[in-house]
């Protein structure tokens, strides 16, 4: 099946929003937009890979690479990507996304074994849905364990339970409340 997005199709667009906006941004930073050379395709398979290097690559990748992540948010949302679509394109620096992964995977299968040892649940601090279908997948063969997200939005985290028992009831968020206008 060929790819849907190819870096012919997407390398102007992509330069056309980025290099002004690190420009502006006063970041120094330089990019290459690239097929992609995919080490772990069981969890990642782009098919077009934004790398950037640069003196200024530590703040891309500072806070568990928040700005990274959200560059490449920002970009998905310009090239108007469904959200289907938006493991199709990654963004990486210094192989974070690689290391990522590792750390994810490895991670799962301590929690599994802390899981069959105790016999209780383990939660995860809340992750992005490309973060949780690596802790998913790395679980997936395990038949003593296996794993569910939980919680909404931002909060959504993955739980490991023994195989053999009962997720935990759902629990609905509470209604907001009408936010009151300050006078």
């Amino acid at each position: 099946m060929a790819p849907k997005y190819t870096v012919e199709s997407v390398e102007p667009r992509i330069r056309r929003f980025l290099s002004p906006l690190l420009a502006r941004a006063g970041l120094r930073l330089r990019y290459r937009v690239a097929a992609p050379e995919n080490p772990h395709p069981d969890f990642e398979n782009p098919e077009v890979v934004v790398r950037f290097t640069g003196p200024d690559v530590e703040l891309l990748l500072a806070n568990r690479a928040e700005l990274l992540l959200a560059l490449e948010h920002l970009t998905m949302e310009m090239l108007r990507m469904p959200p289907e679509d938006h493991s199709r394109l990654c963004f990486d620096a210094n192989d974070y996304r690689a290391l990522r992964i590792e750390e994810l995977r490895l991670s799962a299968l301590a929690a599994a074994e802390k899981v069959k040892r105790t016999g209780k649940p383990f939660e995860f601090n809340p992750m992005t849905s490309r973060e949780r279908r690596i802790i998913h997948l790395a679980l997936r063969d395990d038949r003593q364990v296996r794993s569910e997200s939980s919680g909404v939005g931002s909060q959504r985290r993955v739980i490991v339970y023994p195989a053999d028992r009962p997720a935990a009831p759902v629990v609905a968020a509470p209604p907001s409340l009408p936010q009151r206008r300050r006078r």
